[in-house]
C-alpha cells in the first residue's frame, strides 16, 4: 500500500494584506531594535527599568543582545518564523518578569500578538499553517 502526502500550495497574500502584514512589522522591528540597541548601549532609561524588575545592571546588554539577534532572524524573510518564535519566548520571559514585579503584563502580549499577526498577514505559509476561519 502505498500512501502519498498531497501539499496544497500557500495561496498568495493579498496586496492589502501584504501591506498590512509589511506595515505591522516595521513598526515591530523598529521598536524590538530601539529596545535591543537602548539595552546593550546600556541607556539610562532601559537600565533603570531592567534593574527595577529585578535583574542585575550587567545582565542589561545580554538581555538587549538576546533580543537584537532575535529581531535580526525575524527580519530576514527566509527565517522571520523562527525569529517570531524567539521573540515569542522572549517576551513570555517580559511577560512572567511583570507579572512577579505586579506589573501590567498587557503590552509584552499584545506585542507578541502583532508580531505573528504580521507573519499572518504577509505569509501565505503561515496563513495556512494557523488556517483560521478554514475547515478544521
Amino acid at each position: 500500500m502505498e500512501t502519498t502526502v498531497s501539499s496544497t500550495p500557500a495561496a498568495a497574500p493579498s496586496k492589502s494584506s501584504l501591506l498590512a502584514g509589511r506595515i505591522i512589522s516595521i513598526i515591530c522591528i523598529l521598536f524590538l531594535l530601539f529596545d535591543a540597541i537602548a539595552k546593550i548601549l546600556k541607556e539610562s532609561h532601559s537600565v533603570q527599568g531592567t534593574v527595577t524588575l529585578g535583574y542585575s545592571e550587567n545582565m542589561v546588554t545580554v538581555i538587549g543582545t538576546i533580543l537584537l539577534i532575535s529581531t535580526i532572524i525575524y527580519i530576514i524573510p527566509r527565517t522571520a518564523i523562527l525569529g517570531a518564535i524567539l521573540i515569542t519566548g522572549y517576551l513570555g520571559g517580559a511577560v512572567a518578569i511583570m507579572m512577579r514585579a505586579n506589573q501590567p503584563a498587557y503590552f509584552p502580549i499584545v506585542f507578541g500578538i502583532l508580531v505573528w499577526l504580521s507573519l499572518y498577514l504577509r505569509d501565505g505559509k503561515v496563513k495556512s499553517l494557523l488556517n483560521f476561519g478554514g475547515k478544521w
